[in-house]
């Protein structure tokens, strides 16, 4: 069996010759390409893949992650929550579904006003302000007009199974996912499950209990 071999970019067409044209009839046709077998399908993954490592090391890195989207920015954050600074904890929504759900982003930095006392040699994010965040999430769910939301004040009314998975440190972006599970527009009350993550991984997880100022 032939062994695959790497071959750089600039030689992949060289090492893929075709068949030449046959003329017919004043026409020029093209045979069919006679079935190459495994080595040369080797061959041509590895030219496939050289082209895209190529490209991609090409472009900058400053240029090859997209930013998160935004659907909601802080003026409109600030539309919906009471919070203000410094506890303010949501930066920017970048999914939303009216009654549904909602996805946010928290960009930690060294700069917040917790990592000087926590811990001043190695700057964590408080996990309670970590559920914080994640309520505020909750809120802008819970206090929409889609779902018959007040727009006013919120409070917590319970928190379970909450746990925490991994450090947040200064220059993560907390990625925050809130799911509303249960709402009882009569008492104000929203029942929500919520997940952050950081890089992909969850950082903290836990369910919610929310309740309105002027859902009594």
């Amino acid at each position: 069996t032939a062994a695959a071999v790497s071959v750089p970019r600039s030689a992949c067409r060289a090492a893929l010759p075709f068949p030449a044209p046959l003329k017919l009839q004043g026409r020029v046709a093209l045979p069919r390409r006679a079935l190459p077998g495994a080595p040369r399908q080797r061959l041509v993954a590895r030219c496939a893949a050289a082209d895209d490592s190529a490209a991609a090391a090409e472009l900058p890195i400053e240029k090859r992650f997209a930013a998160f989207p935004t659907v909601m920015d802080i003026n409109q954050i600030r539309e919906i929550l009471p919070h203000r600074f410094p506890f303010l904890l949501v930066d920017r929504v970048i999914e939303y579904k009216a009654g549904e759900y909602a996805v946010a982003i928290k960009n930690v930095t060294i700069n917040d006003n917790f990592f000087p006392g926590h811990f001043p040699e190695r700057p964590i994010m408080p996990g309670v302000l970590m559920v914080e965040a994640m309520a505020q999430v909750g809120g802008i769910v819970m206090l929409q007009p889609e779902v018959g939301g007040s727009q006013d004040n919120f409070f917590f009314a319970g928190v379970d199974k909450v746990r925490f998975r991994k450090p947040v440190i200064a220059g993560d972006t907390l990625v925050m996912r809130m799911t509303l599970t249960k709402y009882q527009k009569k008492f104000g009350l929203a029942k929500m499950e919520g997940k952050a993550y950081v890089g992909g991984d969850v950082v903290c997880e836990g369910e919610f209990l929310l309740i309105s100022a002027t859902g009594k």
